[in-house]
């Protein structure tokens, strides 16, 4: 045996002695069932639609004037009915209301009107996508019959590992 570990380191190859019982072969693959696994896949999608707005055509343009001139009439009415500190304070809810009212006064002439605007979000249009995650493949060997799973597909034939050891 020792010529022999010779010979083989002489030629340039290194065996150890627990490869001895191992050698490579080929099996006829019997079958091969792919394993697929379901996976989420997200993908944003653009979603638009029509909503209705109201909208206000402001006529006269600015209603600063109404507001103020409101506010002034109001105030001096305020003025009026109070007295001595309640005069300071009907003024002031004078000048309030007054403004309020100018205000409303100045957009009655304004034109309302509705009408449709684009809008548009993002939304998740994902999906699900079935993937290949291996393959359970059966294999004939010298008569028997064995399944390993692999995560490629072999074809017709896959290479296999043969190991004898004594049995005791």
């Amino acid at each position: 045996m020792s010529s022999f570990l010779s010979v083989a380191q002489a030629q340039g190859e290194r065996r150890d002695l627990a490869d001895e019982g191992v050698h490579f072969a080929w099996a006829d693959v019997v079958r091969v069932d792919p394993i697929y696994t379901y996976e989420r896949v997200s993908r944003p999608e653009r979603e638009c639609y029509d909503a209705e707005v109201t909208r206000r055509d402001d006529r006269r343009g600015n209603n600063a004037g109404a507001t103020v001139l409101g506010a002034i009439i109001g105030g001096a009415l305020g003025n009026q009915v109070g007295k001595g500190d309640g005069r300071k304070a009907a003024t002031i809810a004078g000048a309030v209301a007054g403004g309020a009212i100018g205000n409303s006064v100045g957009r009655r002439d304004d034109d309302t009107y509705v009408s449709s605007e684009r809008r548009c979000r993002e939304v998740d249009g994902g999906y699900e996508e079935r993937r290949i995650n291996g393959y359970d493949v059966e294999y004939r060997y010298r008569g028997e019959t064995y399944m390993s799973r692999l995560n490629y597909d072999p074809g017709e034939r896959i290479r296999v590992r043969v190991s004898v050891t004594p049995a005791d």
